[in-house]
């Protein structure tokens, strides 16, 4: 059996992907950095760099599929090129060896901040959407890679997925959604803004991916979320499975932004990540709230509930002794 390539196999996503593969008896290869690791995992990892082509080419050469799920997720980077060279540049150097390498199907991991959400309302796929609707360095570049992969669609049989805010165990940096549980568990969280987030179980992605690489349509889009939820419907949610108290103060948008425009100007002098993303804040004035169900109607996409993974996320997070 020809092995199957996994990027961003020692992140949170690309892990759990990896994880579901290797449990159905795929062999896993995992192109990762030099000084990364796939951890808990039996995968052939294969030393490279998304940024260098010819380490991209050793990767996926002699693969039948492809899951690009690597991407640079910071929603701050002193130097926001970075993030171009990797989700952009990266992508377009992973899909030229895709193609070279006679790759049989490609899925693509884009995210939910590429999907159109009209005001008060809830997006889908088919919901128009620019570069202009793009907040930040981050969403930018992930957007300008989705248009890139669905270019490549003539010549490499690709899917994209765009997942919403995953949440569970192995959350290993964590993400920014895991970091609203980690800093809810340490007592750092004593206000909240009035946003609005897509949850959804990172083991539901996974299988989303795997039913995108068996049944999605080329050249299409399929949103893998679950449950459109306010942030204080998570904090409350949280509050219930822990035990503990959600927070009660609502901080107005405008203190927020103050909060955020402070400590990235800090951030870009000292070149310590913010605590309060300036990015983050501005895109809390939009509740990313949106619908899942070309997924469900095409790929049999059936998402459990949230809570699980809220669980699995305050246990593992425990475990680690981060909390």
């Amino acid at each position: 059996m020809r092995p199957v390539l996994v990027t961003g196999a020692s992140g949170f996503v690309g892990w759990h992907v990896a994880r579901l593969l290797t449990e159905a008896g795929y062999p896993v290869r995992a192109l990762v950095r030099p000084l990364s690791r796939v951890r808990e995992l039996e995968v052939e990892p294969v030393a490279g760099d998304l940024r260098e082509p010819a380490s991209v080419g050793r990767a996926v050469a002699g693969c039948a599929l492809v899951f690009h799920v690597a991407a640079d997720y910071r929603l701050w980077a002193k130097q926001p090129r970075e993030l171009y060279e990797s989700n952009v540049e990266g992508t377009r150097h992973m899909l030229e060896a895709a193609c070279s390498a006679g790759v049989e199907r490609v899925v693509y991991t884009s995210t939910v901040g590429c999907i159109g959400v009209p005001p008060d309302g809830v997006g889908d796929e088919a919901q128009p959407v620019s570069v202009e609707d793009m907040t930040g360095a981050y969403k930018r570049s992930k957007f300008l890679a989705e248009r890139l992969a669905l270019e490549y669609a003539p010549r490499v049989d690709l899917v994209v997925v765009n997942p919403t805010a995953p949440v569970g165990d192995h959350d290993f940096k964590p993400t920014p959604t895991g970091k609203i549980i980690l800093d809810y568990l340490r007592g750092a969280l004593p206000a909240f803004v009035d946003t609005g987030l897509n949850l959804v179980d990172v083991r539901d992605v996974a299988r989303g991916h795997l039913l995108a690489a068996e049944r999605g349509r080329r050249g299409e889009r399929y949103i893998l979320g679950a449950a459109n939820l306010t942030l204080a419907e998570i904090l409350e949610r949280l509050a219930r499975l822990t035990g503990g108290a959600a927070p009660r103060i609502r901080l107005p948008h405008a203190v927020a932004f103050l909060a955020g425009w402070i400590s990235t100007a800090l951030a870009n002098w000292t070149g310590i990540p913010p605590r309060v993303p300036l990015d983050a804040v501005r895109m809390a004035r939009k509740k990313m709230w949106v619908s899942h169900a070309k997924a469900a109607r095409e790929l049999g996409y059936a998402p459990g509930p949230v809570d699980d993974a809220l669980l699995r996320a305050v246990e593992w997070f425990r475990a680690k002794g981060l909390v």
